[in-house]
């Protein structure tokens, strides 16, 4: 075999090599937090994904002065697109099941207690809060085809599972492009679908810790395979009264005060991210043994808490089989 035979042969060879797979990541912020989409092709999505965060938060953002659920609540009308009445309906479900625990009509007493959009309501007392709760109840609202019916004064929030809403969104999204291996994360609010390409195995993800200095450090990795999780944290955002006495963003919807709880983090696995983000809201103003009893007919749920014991150490406690790297 001449000189030039043997480079034949090496070009020949390097050509048939397989060159190795590599992921796509794209990143951004969106509703007031960071968005990271992985995802197995060489195609930039990012301009498809913020017209898909667009066209949400034109639906569902009560951060927007212009969007439907803002005028919805000011009155303006009562007209909703597709979205709002996927994410309506989930929450009327929902609603039922944990017997009113999440209720996005609870947006008056978060805006109340300057934990929303619209500011702090000045001189809360008893009778305020009395008069706000009149109109407290997701069971107070219906949809008559794509139009909402509410009492006036009923203001709709639902930034408890919007969030886990358009993590589904992105993944239907490369679904239907034919992009099966992606982890979508928005905010902490994950949806895993195939494997991790570039490692050949299932998705690795964290649950953090609940440090309350805003460090972060990792107290569990889970392997998310075809599954989504959402976590809810009382542990960044949170009020102290005058007696040291820690209260949750999350509002009591029994109560219309803040939850005072000793769970610090709830994490919930499931099909889709969305039920997973409302169920994850729910169960914080619920407490453990509600919890422990609502899951013994709901296996479809797991569940992961991080919670203070009586010395103030931090436990933790796995329901329904959640994962374990």
């Amino acid at each position: 075999m001449n000189r030039f035979s043997s480079i034949l042969l090496i070009l020949v060879g390097c050509l048939s090599c397989k060159q190795p797979i590599v992921n796509t990541k794209l990143q951004g912020s969106i509703f007031g937090t960071y968005y990271r989409v992985t995802y197995a092709s060489d195609i930039n999505y990012t301009k498809q994904f913020d017209s898909l965060f667009y066209v949400i938060n034109k639906s569902m953002s009560t951060y927007q002065v212009n969007s439907d659920i803002s005028k919805l609540n000011r009155n303006e009308t009562n007209i909703v697109d597709s979205h709002f009445i996927k994410v309506f309906n989930t929450s009327k479900r929902i609603f039922k099941e944990t017997q009113g625990a999440f209720d996005p009509t609870i947006g008056a007493l978060v805006n109340a207690w300057d934990f929303g959009p619209e500011g702090k309501i000045i001189n809360l007392d008893s009778l305020k809060m009395d008069s706000l709760m009149i109109f407290v109840g997701l069971d107070k609202v219906k949809i008559e085809d794509n139009r909402i019916v509410k009492p006036k004064e009923t203001f709709i929030d639902f930034n408890a599972i919007a969030k886990g809403y358009a993590v589904d969104v992105v993944s239907d999204f490369l679904k239907h492009k034919g992009i099966e291996n992606h982890l979508v994360d928005i905010g902490g609010e994950l949806r895993a679908s195939g494997i991790n390409v570039e490692r050949g195995g299932a998705w690795k993800v964290g649950v953090e810790d609940p440090n309350f200095d805003g460090t972060q450090s990792i107290n569990r990795v889970v392997t998310l395979e075809n599954k989504s999780m959402a976590t809810s944290g009382t542990y960044r955002k949170f009020k102290i009264d005058e007696y040291g006495n820690r209260y949750a963003h999350i509002i009591n919807t029994k109560t219309g005060y803040p939850s005072q709880t000793n769970l610090l983090s709830i994490s919930v696995i499931t099909n889709n991210c969305m039920t997973a983000d409302a169920y994850a809201t729910a169960f914080k103003t619920m407490g453990i043994e509600k919890i422990k009893t609502f899951l013994k007919s709901h296996p479809e749920l797991q569940v992961f808490l991080i919670f203070e014991n009586e010395k103030q150490e931090l436990e933790s406690l796995s329901l329904n089989g959640f994962p374990k790297d």
